[in-house]
């Protein structure tokens, strides 16, 4: 697999992606293309020792910043490294982009360059830590606002996502509301609890915000604008906790005893709660493999985004979605 990645984007700068990058090429084997202003990809790589390793830089002159309204970004700099990493994609150089960049441009290029699956909406999934393992939620911000029977694609996409990539043969399905009855939510939720429990879905209804983490179901279906808030809402409350048991921690010499005596639980559970452990999360229902991660992602982060893009090029995720998609066409044209 060869894997394409952004190598000018995140918070941090190229040497954060390029460590990341030389990682996962060590780690994994995996031939990854650095795609960005040559130069100062050069001077990085070597700096990272990635000389004789199987990753070569492409050119690109231009960067998306963070601040860029998506759409004109991708029209106007047409020689960004997030452009040309999907071109890479789409001209087969590459299997799967990966990048660390504006996120908008990021889904921009994945939609316009690789194309959708037709007639699908496509949705971020990203992967939270439950108390039985882990839950997939979808969508975590690629789509503010959806109709009913997008709640359903994301649902299917979901579930087959979990069944390759967790081999969980019949992955549960909730739906993201304010109540467990169906007659709970707004419309676009009740309309898409009506849908999800007459496909074949492992539907088992609704799920309350206290019940994510809890693990109660494998994928939790939710619009972008509530996924999007869920997710950062987690990802706040994880920093938090961690920095409190680090103040109390510190607080008396009684509980710096019992925190070296509990040292390995804690950074146990500090692994847990890390994101960059899950690295990036997959944009669904594109032709092609696309692996968004966070701005301010780590080099670990960015060495497990390229994994988790390998991963779904070996499977053929996205050849997977597509049929399965074409297999309910009949359903999803009658909705």
């Amino acid at each position: 697999m060869t894997i394409a990645l952004d190598a000018m984007g995140g918070d941090h700068g190229a040497s954060i992606l390029v460590n990341g990058a030389v990682a996962a090429a060590r780690e994994l084997g995996t031939e990854i293309i650095l795609v960005g202003r040559s130069g100062i990809l050069s001077s990085e790589l070597k700096r990272a020792g990635g000389t004789g390793l199987p990753i070569t830089i492409h050119d690109a002159s231009q960067v998306v910043t963070m601040e860029e309204a998506p759409a004109e970004a991708l029209r106007k700099k047409k020689d960004s490294s997030i452009r040309v990493a999907f071109d890479l994609v789409k001209n087969g150089r590459a299997d799967a982009a990966v990048s660390a960049g504006n996120s908008g441009a990021t889904l921009a290029a994945a939609m316009f360059i690789l194309g959708r699956i037709k007639a699908v909406r496509p949705a971020i999934a990203a992967m939270l830590p439950t108390l039985k393992g882990t839950s997939l939620i979808i969508d975590a911000g690629a789509n503010v606002d959806c109709k009913p029977h997008h709640l359903l694609q994301f649902g299917i996409m979901g579930s087959l996502y979990v069944r390759e990539v967790n081999r969980n043969p019949r992955p549960t399905v909730g739906l993201l509301s304010i109540g467990e009855e169906g007659s709970k939510g707004n419309q676009q939720v009740r309309k898409a609890f009506d849908l999800l429990a007459s496909s074949d879905l492992n539907f088992v209804g609704n799920v309350e915000g206290r019940d994510v983490f809890r693990g109660e179901v494998d994928v939790v279906v939710c619009d972008g604008f509530v996924g999007n808030i869920c997710l950062k809402l987690s990802e706040g409350l994880a920093e938090a906790i961690l920095t409190m048991l680090k103040g109390e921690l510190e607080g008396s010499l009684l509980a710096s005893v019992g925190y070296g005596l509990a040292r390995n639980a804690f950074q146990r559970f500090r692994k847990r709660m890390d994101y960059s452990e899950i690295g990036g999360a997959p944009l669904l229902g594109i032709k092609g493999v696309a692996i968004i991660c966070h701005g301010s992602s780590s080099p670990k982060a960015v060495t497990n985004a390229i994994a988790v893009a390998h991963n779904l090029s070996a499977l053929d995720l996205a050849g997977k979605l597509e049929t399965s998609i074409k297999r309910r066409r009949d359903f999803l044209r009658v909705i």
